[in-house]
């Protein structure tokens, strides 16, 4: 992906007048000369379940940091990316802190939106943080986030419908299938809601076929291989022998609504989704919800590590304040609470010592699966790759491509997209 030369002047010209206007890069606000500072965060979290976590959190911080004032803004993640780049390169309208997915960080730094963390009250505790989630936050050597989650996916599943069918969670796709069987005849219910319209819950079964989208070590691109072609061969599969039911678009309210209601047996789903999940009807009683890893494939069974950090504007004419915020919001005191209310799970070390976070029986799930997940590539044009995936996903649940069409489609899409790659 390219900058023009205008855009990089400008954003530099907007980092060097913030510095000037915040004070050296890490230092603390000085209340009395300055008086009480706004800064803007944008958060991509649901709007519903998390967001009241996050906004009592930032009364919190507000009653420790007197000179700092917050302006929470919560963002649909679907349009976060775009707005923000828009709003970058125009020098208008950017927040002061960004909740970014973790492709985005490397892409937001690669452009010169992002301000370097090293060195500054933001990066706090370095060492404290899994180098799994530290990974995504590095750009050429330097650091542009600070992780705030890290996360994977499995199986979420409806034990009483489980129960009912005489079945087992599947430890793989064929038991997968085979239970489905028993599902649909003994409950009248599908056996897996498979998401359609986001790639993102394609990878567990290119994973699981030893498959990846590119090899950032020989720069190659691989999503045309064998591997991903068997799973475009299965995700279809299992949708025609409707073992799965799937959608084209509004896939998470769908998926979302199927398992609260009761509708189907099983999602792949991650610990974000474990609040709002809890709160349908199907699970008024919480022992009615289990979580087990995504059944395996031929070769594995593989999860895609995902997560988010928090990362700050170049061009925020409040550094400080926004270092300070950053510190806070991803200090084990916080990380702690965020997990005993939203079951998500911590990016530092320390925390998952703390009783409230060891005892999480989510936690205690998902953070073996997040230590073997596969990493995505951090590259700048690894948030992009996730757009000819997707256009060739539903095509093929859908029936617009065969597997081979699709693979090779998405193939010839990341190598216009991806510089020097073969």
């Amino acid at each position: 992906m390219r900058r023009g030369i205008a855009v990089i002047a400008l954003v530099a010209a907007l980092a060097l007048s913030a510095t000037a206007c915040s004070g050296s890069a890490g230092g603390e606000v000085d209340e009395e000369a300055n008086g009480p500072v706004t800064i803007t965060w944008w958060d991509t979290s649901d709007a519903n379940s998390e967001a009241p976590v996050y906004k009592e959190l930032i009364k919190e911080f507000e009653t420790a940091n007197k000179g700092i004032k917050v302006n929470y803004v919560n963002v649909p993640f679907q349009d976060a990316q775009n707005k923000f780049k828009n709003a970058a390169s125009s020098g208008s309208g950017a927040p002061d802190v960004i909740r970014s997915e973790v492709a985005w960080t490397p892409d937001f730094a690669s452009l010169g939106y992002l301000a370097p963390l090293d060195g500054t009250a933001a990066l706090d505790k370095e060492d404290d943080y899994l180098k799994q989630a530290v990974a995504s936050t590095k750009y050429d050597g330097k650091t542009f986030g600070v992780p705030q989650v890290i996360d994977s996916v499995g199986i979420f599943y409806n034990k009483k419908l489980l129960k009912e069918a005489g079945v087992e969670v599947p430890k793989t796709l064929d038991e997968l299938t085979e239970a489905a069987k028993a599902i649909k005849s003994k409950t009248g219910k599908a056996a897996l809601y498979l998401r359609g319209d986001d790639a993102y819950w394609f990878l567990s079964f290119l994973y699981g076929e030893g498959g990846d989208m590119i090899n950032t070590k020989d720069k190659s691109v691989t999503i045309d291989d064998k591997p991903a072609v068997e799973a475009f061969r299965i995700v279809k599969e299992l949708v025609d022998s409707k073992v799965a039911v799937t959608d084209a678009t509004n896939g998470w309210d769908n998926m979302q609504k199927a398992m609260k209601d009761g509708e189907v047996a099983m999602a792949i789903n991650g610990p974000w989704a474990v609040t709002d999940t809890l709160n349908g009807d199907a699970f008024k009683d919480k022992a009615n919800f289990g979580v087990a890893p995504v059944p395996a494939g031929s070769k594995t069974a593989g999860s895609p590590q995902g997560g988010h950090n928090y990362a700050v504007y170049a061009g925020s004419k409040n550094l400080d304040a926004s270092y300070e915020f950053v510190k806070y919001m991803s200090s084990a005191k916080v990380q702690a609470e965020v997990t005993e209310k939203l079951s998500l799970l911590p990016t530092r070390s320390s925390v998952y010592g703390d009783p409230k976070v060891a005892d999480n029986e989510i936690v205690q799930f998902f953070k073996p699966v997040v230590e073997t997940a596969v990493e995505r590539p951090w590259v700048p044009e690894g948030g992009s790759l996730f757009a000819p995936l997707q256009t060739q996903y539903t095509k093929v649940l859908t029936g617009q491509a065969t597997p081979e069409e699709a693979a090779k489609s998405t193939g010839d899409s990341y190598r216009k997209l991806l510089k020097d790659y073969k």
